[in-house]
């Protein structure tokens, strides 16, 4: 198929790429020159994807990397990194913020464009990172020689398809495809389409050692869906941070969009439609036209139609990195639901959502939330004497034979899953689930508990941010999504 109609949307303008490139070369000069300036032995390079010419349209983030000599001290690379930073964004008039990685670096909005600025070491290929962003400046150099220019097109089509579908993005509330795993796998394969076909029969730990390495076998990689092979880095995996969800859903998602491309059924007119379909976000007719209380209401109508009993927990989040906050609250939640199934009930579905400000809200789906009174406990078997003697003596209680088993019947402590959420989220007791060290205050101290339904009455009485917050109407937007995509799993997969 021709692609053109799509890549004209997808490849940024000319005035967009004059653009960034002035300002690129702004920030880069004025660093470059002030390190000459200053006797600072540093270099200014430009990483990432506008260095690389595979940035989408609308998303041309710059990335400034400073590299210092690999003989520099760590806190002199992170002092010396943030001040040259700071005056580039001071002199270029811009608003900066500090944020950390393996250290600090500084994101600066200059010219409307979002700049990060990190400090970095200046390694060689083959030699050891000192910090887990050295190899950034490798990438880009790899790319830039392998890439050929209609390659950066076919990039260009499968990171807009993968971001179409839900699996672009490597940070972790995503845990999809990085943008230069993204290049690479048009390296292997050679266009978009090519990757589709070979990804619809990728397998459980499918390896690709693009510079035949040899180290696929290394048992760092084991739990890894996708083993790429770093072509700068032979013990690294690229798609390390790639997690099972959305490396299957990508899987999904190739054979779908195949199965439009070859469906012999379909005109070229109807078949171009549909594949265009794949390239733009997902239009749920079922909530389009509705006000945010018209798809509450549906949202509460499709909870009743389960039959399910849903419980959200909501407690604020303190201030701190997205991508730390993230995986503390899926270890959060996991472990709670694992506590759930340990008494008894069961879990049906469970995800989190956040605004990455305020609030969290953990979501749990159950099938079994009421208990009866009483429940069956079981002790040894019956053949041993002296454990079936000391397990009466700990009890003290009638005991009975059960099948093989000793065992007696007692009466439980928690009937119904609120009354377990309500003993676990307790400075006394809250060592019964892992929880993540910066929100253990805030979710012991300061949640709530309630049922989904009286959450989606009322989204006003609990999204109760500041009044003059405009944007509150898009935040419950973005949150009824969230909940409408926990009831229709899959829906980003086709078209």
């Amino acid at each position: 198929m021709n692609y053109e109609s799509i890549l004209k949307e997808l490849r940024p303008t000319p005035e967009e790429i004059d653009a960034i490139n002035e300002t690129t070369e702004k920030v880069i000069d004025f660093i470059n020159d002030l390190c000459e300036k200053k006797g600072i032995d540093a270099k200014a390079n430009a990483v990432g994807s506008v260095a690389k010419n595979t940035w989408l349209r609308g998303k041309s983030d710059i990335d400034i990397f400073i590299s210092f000599p690999i003989e520099t001290k760590m806190d002199d690379l992170k002092k010396n990194g943030l001040e040259i930073a700071y005056k580039a964004n001071d002199a270029l008039n811009g608003n900066a913020s500090e944020h950390y990685a393996s250290h600090p670096y500084l994101t600066c909005d200059i010219d409307g464009f979002e700049v990060d600025i990190v400090p970095c070491y200046a390694i060689e290929e083959g030699q050891s990172i000192i910090s887990a962003v050295d190899r950034t400046i490798l990438h880009t150099r790899y790319i830039q020689k392998h890439l050929s220019e209609d390659q950066e097109d076919e990039v260009l089509l499968l990171k807009k398809f993968m971001d179409a579908v839900g699996t672009y993005g490597s940070e972790f509330k995503t845990g999809g495809f990085a943008g230069y795993l993204c290049e690479l796998l048009i390296l292997k394969y050679g266009t978009f389409e090519k990757t589709l076909r070979a990804a619809q029969n990728w397998k459980r730990h499918t390896l690709i050692d693009l510079e035949d390495f040899g180290t696929g076998s290394n048992a760092i990689f084991k739990q890894d869906p996708l083993v790429f092979i770093d072509p700068t880095d032979k013990n690294r995996n690229v798609g390390a941070a790639l997690r099972m969800e959305r490396y299957v859903d990508f899987i999904v998602a190739s054979r779908n969009f195949l199965d439009v491309l070859d469906d012999d059924a379909l005109d070229e007119k109807e078949r171009e439609e549909k594949i265009i379909e794949f390239f733009h976000p997902l239009q749920k007719e079922h909530l389009s036209n509705k006000s945010n209380e018209e798809i509450a209401q549906y949202l509460i109508d499709s909870f009743k139609d389960r039959e399910t009993q849903t419980l959200l927990i909501r407690f604020p989040i303190p201030d701190m990195p997205a991508d730390a906050l993230h995986p503390q609250l899926l270890k959060t939640i996991q472990s709670i639901c694992e506590k759930i199934e340990m008494e008894e009930f069961s879990v049906f579905k469970y995800d989190y959502w956040t605004d990455e400000e305020k609030y969290v809200i953990f979501t749990i789906e159950l099938n079994v939330f009421k208990q009866g009174k009483y429940y069956i406990h079981k002790g040894p078997k019956v053949w041993p004497k002296k454990a079936c003697d000391n397990f009466k003596e700990k009890w003290n209680d009638h005991l009975y034979p059960l099948d093989e088993f000793m065992v007696l019947t007692r009466e439980r402590q928690f009937k119904t899953v609120k009354e377990f959420i309500i003993h676990i989220l307790n400075e006394e007791n809250i060592h019964m689930i892992k929880v993540g060290k910066n929100i253990r205050e805030s979710i012991c101290t300061d949640y709530i508990l309630l049922e989904i339904d009286d959450f989606l009455i009322d989204l006003d009485k609990y999204f109760d941010y500041d009044t003059k917050n405009q944007g509150i109407d898009e935040i419950q937007t973005d949150y009824l999504n969230s909940v409408d995509d926990f009831i229709n799993p899959g829906q980003y997969l086709k078209r």
